[in-house]
């Protein structure tokens, strides 16, 4: 009987779940498979630079000098003779290296920082986001600046200093979403069978938000990119004679008259790829919206 029922009533739609629906939704944007797809070269091939790069990114030839692109350079010479596709190979480890770690240090703090004042709520809550409000009045650029200045160039440091600005906006993201949690029936059940705070807090609030927070993470690294490149543009980024986008981008600046293809080449890289990152951000946005599950 409850076979013919089963006949009757057709195939079992097979079920769903969020994640799955918002990779489907994912696919079908191009832009954001086209920035997925770009990143995705861009980490290769800073990975495998000391094996694809045909020169060492030191290595001059002031005899050759700022050559244009030829068949031994594919992307030309900088005026010390050293291969512009060698360098910014180099650079692309330096400018993703300090967008990723830069990137992982702002969202360690933010979203600790932001869940935790959104759990706790009350008082605590209040105090701990009039801290951010105080943090958001400051210039942080110009702290950054003056923390190369007093404790060097060091290349840690950079990812240190760019991190811990960038989680205020982090922080209030994940505040945000905990709240909207806390006072589910899944959390409510959690308190109710006795689980601890940080518990709930690290298995059941954090993994629920996890959508914005890839979000925006997709965000943040292009935001770090750029404040690298224009601290490497001043002079107070990496340093020679190893190179960054930013830096390739202040030398072809300073040459752009005689050798505009220093600045074209580093220039288009460096918009790829942060329009790449904006294209997945976006896409990602947009497929983890639980109100486009309906389309």
């Amino acid at each position: 009987m409850s076979e013919a029922i089963l006949d009757a009533a057709g195939p079992i739609e097979k079920g769903t779940s969020l994640w799955r629906d918002a990779m489907r939704r994912l696919r079908r944007n191009k832009l954001a498979l086209f920035g997925l797809c770009f990143i995705t070269l861009a980490a290769a091939l800073a990975i495998a630079t000391p094996l694809l790069a045909p020169y060492s990114y030191e290595a001059q030839d002031l005899e050759l000098g700022a050559a244009p692109p030829s068949v031994q350079h594919w992307l030309g010479t900088d005026y010390l003779g050293r291969d512009l596709l060698t360098r910014l190979l180099y650079g692309g480890r330096i400018s993703l290296m300090v967008g990723f770690a830069a990137t992982s240090v702002s969202l360690l703090i933010g979203v600790l920082y932001g869940a935790t004042a959104g759990f706790v709520g009350g008082r605590t809550d209040s105090a701990m986001m009039r801290l951010v409000d105080i943090l958001y009045a400051l210039p942080f650029t110009i702290f950054v600046i003056i923390l190369m200045v007093f404790f060097g160039r060091n290349i840690i440091l950079l990812f240190m200093a760019i991190g811990a600005i960038e989680w205020l906006t982090m922080a209030r993201i994940v505040r945000g979403s905990v709240i909207s949690l806390r006072k589910k029936e899944f959390i409510e059940a959690a308190e109710a069978m006795g689980f601890s705070k940080w518990r709930i807090l690290t298995r059941h609030l954090i993994p629920n938000a996890l959508g914005p927070i890839i979000v925006y993470t997709t965000l943040t690294i292009p935001q770090v990119m750029l404040l690298e490149a224009f601290l490497s543009f001043l002079g107070l980024g990496v340093q020679a004679p190893m190179s960054s986008w930013g830096l390739l981008i202040r030398d072809g600046a300073d040459h752009m008259e005689q050798f505009p293809w220093l600045l074209i080449f580093p220039s288009i890289t460096l918009s790829l790829t942060l329009f790449s990152l904006n294209f997945l951000g976006d896409g990602l946005r947009d497929a983890l919206d639980p109100r486009a599950s309906r389309d």
